[in-house]
């Protein structure tokens, strides 16, 4: 009987996007590029959201958004009605995007004038969180209908993410979702992690996102985060 040979490519596959993810975080700091990676499920939120947050910053910040997708360009179509700069990214099959496929979006979306930049993430709770896209911040939203144990069945995507955004909170009487339940299995997964309820139909909870994101932006870039 032949020996088996087992090769672990994993880490090593990792290490090297890490390490370009490093390098283009870096990179856009000295741009003065902010660039935040925004991931969910499907339908959880992610372009609504968008469109609210844009609205609420488009004063303050020059924005520029890479909507990512398998295939379609739906949400570009619909974030282009906001007056943002976009651009769509299709993955070819993907189900993620790493640093070097954020780069390159990055180079399409010609950020020279982008102050923040946001990747709307292919939709999905698992490949995302596994690859870092050299965003300085990133960012979830977890939809109501979804339930409050998502934290524990996809640990990964919690422990990633600096903010979650609790979204749709408008149909809250209408599911069995335990709001406090949920803040409490985010934290057990990452106890630093910012929680914002929000309703992006509404617009509740949109100006305190907002003011976090001012203020993540303005720190870096200024040199500060």
């Amino acid at each position: 009987m032949r020996e088996v040979r087992v090769l672990e490519i994993k880490q090593s596959v990792f290490a090297d996007n890490d390490q370009q993810a490093d390098l283009l975080r870096q990179d856009l700091r000295e741009k003065g590029v902010f660039l935040l990676n925004l991931m969910s499920s499907p339908g959880a939120g992610k372009t609504t959201t968008l469109m609210r947050t844009i609205e609420a910053l488009k004063d303050t910040f020059k924005i520029g958004v890479m909507e990512a997708d398998i295939d379609s360009d739906v949400d570009a179509q619909t974030i282009s009605k906001s007056g943002a700069k976009v651009i769509q990214l299709h993955t070819g099959g993907m189900c993620h995007l790493d640093a070097e496929m954020t780069r390159q979006g990055l180079a399409g979306l010609e950020t020279n004038d982008v102050e923040l930049a946001i990747l709307e993430n292919v939709g999905n709770l698992v490949c995302p969180a596994e690859f870092d896209t050299g965003a300085a911040k990133n960012a979830m939203i977890l939809s109501v209908p979804e339930g409050h144990d998502k934290p524990l069945k996809y640990p990964l995507m919690f422990t990633i993410c600096d903010v979650v955004l609790i979204n749709k909170i408008d149909v809250l009487p209408y599911f069995d979702f335990d709001l406090e339940k949920c803040k409490e299995y985010i934290h057990m997964r990452n106890p630093k992690a910012k929680i914002i309820p929000i309703c992006a139909k509404t617009g509740e909870g949109i100006e305190e996102w907002s003011r976090w994101l001012t203020e993540e932006v303005t720190n870096w870039r200024r040199g500060k985060a």
